[in-house]
């Protein structure tokens, strides 16, 4: 059975290293997120660096993800003290979890506050698509679907949860959504 793959990113408006209290809100509010969702119905794996270091992003070992990636738009640094984004990869047994997860409790919480930490870029921030079970994604795969994303709008193989489609590659709608912008307000 086929498993969702959903990568996220972000420019965040200051480097991971910065101490400031937004910075260290943000880490806190990120660690608090990835507990809450890994306990979610639908979760089966992120990617998660085996040396677990806080903006060690570019020169972590992801293992089976791949080396991290990142879209054309990121200009920010790649070192630990100059990289400012936060991405995620993970995998999910259907859309329904996987948009439960990311639009309910503490991440809809963190969502509200993304513009404290995040610039606003015009680009999509997140995409989703379907995997063969086994299949682990890699950061590159995320970063190619994502561009795509941006460049073409959603597609069987690019998509968001507001224009979603089946792992056969037809529309589908997740109840209680349709199609409209995916801005959360």
């Amino acid at each position: 059975m086929p498993h969702l793959a959903l990568y996220t990113f972000g420019i965040l408006k200051s480097p991971l290293a910065d101490p400031a209290p937004l910075t260290r809100e943000f880490y806190d509010t990120g660690e608090a997120v990835y507990r809450k969702i890994s306990q979610h119905p639908g979760y089966l794996a992120r990617a998660e660096a085996a040396d677990g270091d806080r903006g060690m992003l570019f020169e972590a070992d992801w293992g089976a993800w791949g080396e991290l990636a990142v879209p054309t738009w990121y200009g920010k640094g790649h070192t630990v003290e100059t990289t400012a984004l936060a991405a995620t990869l993970s995998l999910w047994t259907d859309l329904r979890p996987a948009f439960d997860a990311i639009y309910t409790g503490l991440h809809r919480e963190a969502l509200n506050r993304r513009y404290d930490w995040f610039e606003r870029t015009g680009h999509p921030n997140y995409v989703c698509w379907w995997v063969s079970d086994g299949v682990i994604p890699t950061w590159q795969d995320g970063v190619s679907r994502l561009e795509h994303l941006h460049d073409h709008g959603s597609a069987p193989d690019a998509f968001t949860f507001h224009h979603s489609f089946a792992p056969d590659g037809t529309p589908t709608r997740i109840k209680g959504i349709g199609p409209k912008s995916d801005q959360v307000r």
